[in-house]
């Protein structure tokens, strides 16, 4: 069986890493690269770069700040926020990221998936979704979570992994921040209806919710932010206790 993996994220606003609960309230929380070089450091297995304001500011992502994180760091590194291109995607992968995340730019022009697909390989394209339920249906939002759309998030994923998306990022906006556990019931209906790995994001608040997580989720990997960057739970205690409950993970 494959590892499952941890990630931690770094949302970034106006160049410093940030945490909100629920998509708002956002507060900073320290500074990004540092941040990258101690993940890495502490046994993450990937680390995740959102640009949360770029789509709504109708801006490209940091690509100075990712080439100094990606300098810092020897392991996969996803950036998103802002993209909406091939040529954007190629400076990103020349600044040093490994693969890139599209969620709003993908919804309004799903041809980018294929694009992308073909042009970099689907290893390195990463749907990102974020969902909300609402009246017994989960559905896809845009712009950071502040657009409504009538999507289906499980028909958004199977449609963008036909084509090409490699892999899937959920998030949970119900869930967001509030340290609650992971969206169980999403997450693992995506995770049994696609062929690519999905990533859990947004409720992590205990150890016992990453096995929940992988084992009820059927999640390939958890990403999580303000428990790490808090220091609430360390990456190295977390894969500890994740293998001594049965969880294959990297150590």
């Amino acid at each position: 069986m494959l590892a499952k993996r941890i990630i931690p994220c770094l949302d970034v606003k106006d160049g410093k890493t940030v945490k909100g609960i629920n998509f708002e309230n956002i507060k900073e929380v320290g500074d990004a690269v540092e941040l990258g070089d101690w993940y890495a450091k502490r046994g993450a297995d990937e680390l995740v770069f959102l640009d949360i304001t770029a789509t709504n500011e109708k801006r490209k992502t940091l690509s100075e700040l990712v080439t100094r994180i990606a300098r810092k760091i020897n392991i996969p590194f996803t950036v998103g926020g802002g993209i909406s291109s091939v040529e954007d995607v190629s400076l990103l992968l020349s600044c040093g990221a490994d693969k890139i995340s599209i969620n709003t730019a993908a919804v309004k022009n799903p041809r980018l998936i294929s694009d992308l697909s073909q042009q970099f390989g689907n290893q390195c394209v990463v749907l990102a979704i974020d969902t909300k339920y609402i009246d017994g249906e989960w559905y896809v939002f845009l712009n950071g979570g502040r657009i409504p759309t009538d999507i289906k998030t499980l028909d958004w994923a199977k449609k963008a992994v036909a084509l090409g998306a490699g892999e899937i990022l959920l998030t949970s906006m119900n869930h967001d921040g509030t340290k609650n556990g992971f969206a169980l019931d999403i997450t693992r209906s995506v995770s049994e209806s696609v062929n690519v790995p999905v990533i859990a994001s947004g409720g992590a608040g205990k150890m016992e919710h990453f096995v929940d997580v992988f084992q009820k989720g059927k999640a390939d990997a958890a990403l999580a932010a303000s428990i790490f960057h808090y220091r609430e739970i360390e990456i190295p205690d977390l894969k500890q206790y994740l293998h001594e409950n049965g969880v294959p993970v990297r150590l």
